[in-house]
C-alpha cells in the first residue's frame, strides 16, 4: 500500500490544474480579449451644457430654415425667389391719350383751333374749288357734317349737295387730310345769279351733336378773288380728295 500516498497527490495535483482551467475559461469570458472587461454597449454620452445664447438647440452639426435660405439669398431666372415665394409682376398702366392717339380720350372735334385750312382753285371740275383741312394737332379729330363757308360778308351759308354725305364720320389722325368740293357758280350758261367776285372765305365747323363745333379758321384765296353766284353749294368732309370733286 505503498502507492496511496503519490495517487492523492496526483489527485490534487489534477484538481488544481482543474482549477487553473475553468479560471481561465472564466476570464476568457469576461474579458474582451485586451484585457479589459466588456460592459456591453457604452451608452450615449449626453449632450454638452448649450453656451450662453444657443438657447438650447443642437449646433453641432449646423442648423438649416424651413424655407432654406442659406447664406445668402438669390433670385432664379423667372420670378420665383430662393425661397419659394412667388413675385407677381408688376401690372401694366394704363393707356392714355399721349400714348394711344386712337384713344376715347384723345379724340377731339376738328375745328379751327386743330387744323390747318387751304383753298386751291382746281381747273376739272370748272368752277370748283377743293378745300384740304389737315390735323395740325397731336390728337385724332373728327369732322362732322360738312364745312359751314362764308365768303366776304355774306349772311347765310351756302347748302350742301346731300348725295354727297358719307358712309362715316371722317376722322384724322395727326398730320392726316381731308377734303370738300365747293360748287363756286352755274357756270358758263348763267344759271347762277347774283355773280361777284369774292377775295376773302373763312370756313366754320360743325359738333357732334350741334353746328357750333367750336372756332373757325381762315383759307387764303388767290390774289385777284373768286367768282362765286346764288349756285354755290358744297359738300360733305370727305376722306379722299377725288371723292370731293365728283360733285
Amino acid at each position: 500500500m505503498s502507492i496511496a500516498a503519490p495517487t492523492r497527490s496526483r489527485v490534487r495535483l489534477l484538481t488544481a490544474a482543474a482549477t487553473v482551467a475553468l479560471a481561465a475559461l472564466s476570464l476568457t469570458a469576461c474579458n474582451n480579449g485586451d484585457g479589459v472587461r466588456d460592459e456591453g454597449a457604452s451608452q450615449q454620452p449626453s449632450k454638452s451644457a448649450p453656451a450662453d445664447g444657443d438657447n438650447g438647440k443642437d449646433t453641432s452639426a449646423g442648423s438649416t430654415t424651413g424655407d432654406r435660405t442659406g447664406s445668402g439669398t438669390g433670385t432664379g431666372s423667372g420670378n420665383g425667389t430662393a425661397n419659394g415665394a412667388t413675385t407677381k409682376p408688376k401690372p401694366r398702366p394704363a393707356s392714355t391719350g399721349r400714348t394711344n392717339p386712337t384713344a376715347s380720350t384723345s379724340r377731339v372735334t376738328c375745328n379751327g383751333s386743330t387744323v390747318k385750312v387751304t383753298a386751291q382753285s382746281v381747273s376739272r371740275p370748272v368752277n370748283h374749288m377743293l378745300l384740304t383741312v389737315t390735323n395740325t394737332s397731336s390728337k385724332r379729330c373728327d369732322l362732322y357734317g360738312y364745312p359751314a363757308v362764308r365768303f366776304g360778308e355774306a349772311q347765310s351759308v351756302p347748302p350742301v349737295i346731300e348725295d354727297s354725305q358719307p358712309q362715316a364720320v371722317v376722322s384724322l389722325p395727326p398730320g392726316q387730310s381731308a377734303y370738300a368740293g365747293v360748287v363756286l357758280s352755274g357756270g358758263d350758261d348763267g344759271g347762277g345769279s347774283n355773280g361777284r367776285t369774292e377775295k376773302t372765305l373763312e370756313v366754320f365747323f360743325q359738333g357732334r351733336n350741334t353746328n357750333d363745333g367750336g372756332p373757325g379758321a381762315k383759307a387764303a384765296l388767290p390774289a385777284k378773288g373768286v367768282y362765286i353766284d346764288d349756285s354755290l353749294k358744297v359738300t360733305y368732309w370727305q376722306q379722299s380728295m377725288s371723292d370731293a370733286l365728283i360733285w
